[in-house]
């Protein structure tokens, strides 16, 4: 491998404010290679230089460095920890220098300096004069205005592959491949050819006499996939019978009419699963070839899913470009005919093609798009996962480095008479705050239907977020924001309400607690019961279980509803006998909620007929001077009052005086409430209220309003249950850009990870979980 640079400052400055190359910065190859070229800071050249790389029978990094010589080159006289010996013999001159403990040899002849950390290599420096008219071509090429040029030959060790098939191997992919690179704080730019003798050997070859074609796999690669890779010829059988010769087959062995009108392949890359995409300009034609590939296995969002029956095809067919030999299902997408393994990966291409969430309609994909041909070859496009793999692979190093937000990197092959150009780029994705698209991060799907709404809950250890739910067979899960399930624990009854979340030993590890109709659960991380709950119950809890934190030092009460009576335990699960509240005048509708106003408690909840103010005893604190028949809606606390609405559609406050005031809304008898201290937000059929201003919307079946109060900004969410869609809105009654989205149940909405972007959390179908994030 060569390195050229007319400019080793800019180089070394362009590596140093790189913020991609400085990722690596802690690993071992990247300490070892800027230890080996310690001396380079030393070197001053005035023409271009040239860093070349091998490696010895040891497999030990070597290296040579050759440039124009001048006195000023390499200044010595003042540089610490400098020793240096003259060798002489057979009429040559070798320096041994030694700097900062690196040993290295060098020497001059017809003006050109010749460093190396191999003796060897400076004596063959003087003897050797074999020429490499290929290596000269390539070099010729190169050019002065990037940062660095780079020459790799197909024999070098440093290089495995530059795909996540690890059957593409470098050694046999071409001769030699000369590329321009320039560094940027965000990115890198890679821009050259590759020339292979004309020979069947070479794998670049295997699209001789073929005219690139538009990529297009991008727009129904989903952008929660690994990546994909996207080959593509005008002519089929003249790829065939390349491919064939490069892999020293008969070319009629697996021919098939159902390539005949393709022009692309693409293989989309999502974990372990594949699937192939074959995007046809004759739909019907290929639909021929698939007629006697007709069982249906399946409907999803009204696209049929088939059974295949040569899973084997594709590898036998187009090895090594495709490995993957377990294709034994398929669906069509427009243009697309995309053939998988398991129906999941299948639903996700489905799913993000039709919400419009590809790769294509990701900006970080538009902008290294601009960087690249709309034609290719060969085009390779991985997101930092993948990235990270290809790298690792190539360096064999196991240090760790995050390139987290380089969310689509890029290579492209565009294959001409008898070379190929090179297109690559590796680029750090912008956060934009108009961006605002919504993309579907994870669908999770369980072996059985979803009895409650997802939500999410406070991972102690990562500060992080991730989703509990609850299966009709009373098995709740706990699921990490990457969507594996980390437990999954059978509990008695379904559980009502939402799950709190509180810290029994006060040490920072939060547990889970909730109310099923018979018992109160408090559960660990792990999934344990924590002693002596589950606390079991013979009469059935009504209400959700209320948790209140008087004064925010974790001696927690937990206050039960059942029916008309409530009871206050501690978190040792005994009953608070200074709590004397013992039971309403009926059944009490809404979960009992705490407020406090200055430096005083209050306890409320109501029954149809009687709102209910009390201190932390359980005894009237405040008693409302006007009866009211209530609704089923909840209590809340605005603008220091006790708001909530009557059966008549009438908003109720109450002060803490016992003050009343009613407000004509005209409500229906089903209309919602919800408010923050200050934000009061009410849906009344097809009207849609926040802070007084009025949106109407589509007549539906819509959930309760949501408020989210998240970095100074307010946000209302609705479903729409009837239509699945989740509707999102602003403090001025704007729907948010991209909604509404699909979904099947009302959401909740937070930063669950470490980056700046919201997510929230749905119902997908009857048995799945969608996360989507708003970028």
């Amino acid at each position: 491998m060569v390195l050229k640079t007319s400019n080793l400052e800019s180089l070394k400055s362009s590596i140093n404010n790189s913020d991609f190359l400085q990722k690596f910065s802690k690993t071992h190859s990247y300490k070892n290679l800027e230890n080996t070229l310690d001396h380079l800071a030393y070197l001053k050249p005035v023409n271009d230089i040239l860093i070349c790389f091998s490696k010895n029978s040891k497999d030990s990094l070597q290296y040579s460095i050759i440039t124009k010589y001048h006195q000023q080159l390499f200044e010595t006289d003042s540089l610490p920890n400098y020793v240096e010996e003259t060798l002489s013999y057979k009429n040559k001159k070798i320096t041994r220098s030694t700097l900062n403990n690196n040993t290295f040899y060098s020497a001059i002849a017809d003006s050109i300096f010749f460093a190396s950390s191999s003796k060897s290599a400076v004596d063959d420096f003087f003897t050797s004069k074999t020429k490499d008219p290929e290596l000269e071509k390539i070099y010729n090429i190169t050019g002065d205005d990037k940062t660095f040029s780079a020459i790799i030959a197909p024999d070098n060790t440093f290089l495995k592959s530059f795909f996540i098939e690890d059957s593409i191997s470098f050694k046999t992919f071409t001769n030699y491949i000369g590329t321009d690179i320039s560094i940027n704080q965000d990115e890198i730019l890679f821009n050259g050819i590759t020339k292979a003798v004309d020979s069947s050997e070479s794998f670049i070859n295997i699209f001789k006499n073929t005219t690139p074609q538009e990529n297009q796999t991008h727009h129904i690669t989903p952008s929660n996939s690994d990546g994909y890779m996207s080959f593509t010829f005008n002519d089929y059988k003249t790829f065939e019978i390349n491919l064939a010769k490069f892999n020293s087959k008969d070319s009629i062995a697996h021919s098939t009419i159902l390539f005949n009108d393709i022009v692309e392949i693409g293989v989309i890359y999502q974990g372990k699963d594949h699937a192939i995409a074959l995007n046809s300009t004759d739909i019907i034609a290929t639909k021929d070839a698939l007629l006697s590939e007709q069982n249906k296995l399946g409907l999803y969002r009204g696209i049929d899913i088939f059974s295949f029956s040569r899973p084997q095809l594709f590898t036998k067919t187009f090895a090594p470009l495709i490995s993957f030999n377990n294709a034994n299902r398929y669906c069509i997408l427009d243009d697309f005919f995309v053939f998988a393994g398991n129906t999941e990966i299948l639903q996700n291409i489905i799913a993000n093609y039709q919400n419009k969430t590809t790769l294509n309609e990701k900006t970080y994909f538009q902008d290294i798009k601009k960087h690249l041909s709309d034609a290719s070859s060969l085009m390779h496009v991985i997101d930092p996962v993948s990235l990270k793999a290809v790298i690792n692979k190539n360096l064999k190093d196991n240090s760790d480095y995050n390139i987290k937000g380089y969310n689509a990197s890029a290579l492209q092959f565009i294959y001409e008479t008898n070379f190929a150009h090179v297109n690559g780029i590796i680029k750090k994705s912008k956060s934009r705050a108009l961006q605002n698209s919504v993309s579907e991060e994870l669908n999770i799907k369980l072996d059985t239907d979803l009895l409650t709404n997802p939500q999410f809950v406070k991972n102690h250890i990562t500060k992080q977020k991730e989703i509990v739910v609850q299966d009709i067979n009373n098995h709740l899960y706990l699921i990490s924001n990457k969507g594996k399930i980390l437990w999954k624990k059978q509990v008695q009854g379904p559980i009502i309400g939402t799950i709190e979340q509180i810290d029994i030993y006060k040490n920072g590890r939060l547990q889970l607690t909730f109310a099923t109709p018979n018992r109160v659960y408090v559960i660990d991380r792990n999934g344990n019961n924590v002693g002596p709950f589950p606390i079991k119950f013979n009469s059935a809890i009504t209400q959700p279980l209320a948790v209140y934190d008087y004064d925010k030092n974790k001696n927690y009460r937990l206050l039960i509803t059942q029916s008309k009576n409530v009871s206050m335990y501690n978190v040792k699960a005994q009953t608070v006998s200074g709590f004397t509240f013992k039971s309403a005048n009926n059944t009490i509708i809404c979960q009992p909620r705490h407020f406090r106003i200055g430096s005083k408690d209050y306890i409320v909840f109501k029954t149809q007929n009687k709102l209910y103010i009390l201190d932390r005893t359980g005894k009237t604190r405040v008693k409302p001077k006007t009866s009211s028949s209530y609704s089923n809606q909840p209590i809340f606390l605005y603008n220091n009052l006790f708001t909530t609405t009557t059966s008549d559609g009438n908003l109720i406050t109450i002060d803490s005086k016992g003050h009343t005031s009613i407000k004509n809304l005209n409500l229906s008898e089903k209309h919602y409430l919800e408010t923050s201290s200050k934000t009061l937000v009410v849906l009344d059929e097809n009207k849609l209220s926040i802070k007084n201003k009025t949106v109407e919307i589509d007549y539906g079946d819509y959930s309760m309003p949501h408020l989210f109060y998240i970095n100074d900004k307010i946000y209302v969410a609705i479903t729409d249950m009837q239509s699945q869609k989740i509707y999102l809105y602003d403090s001025q009654t704007k729907l948010l850009p991209n909604f509404p989205v699909y979904g099947n149940s009302p959401i909740i909405l937070d930063n669950i990870d470490k980056d700046k972007n919201l997510e929230f959390v749905s119902k997908g179908e009857n048995n799945s979980i969608i996360l989507y994030q708003i970028n």
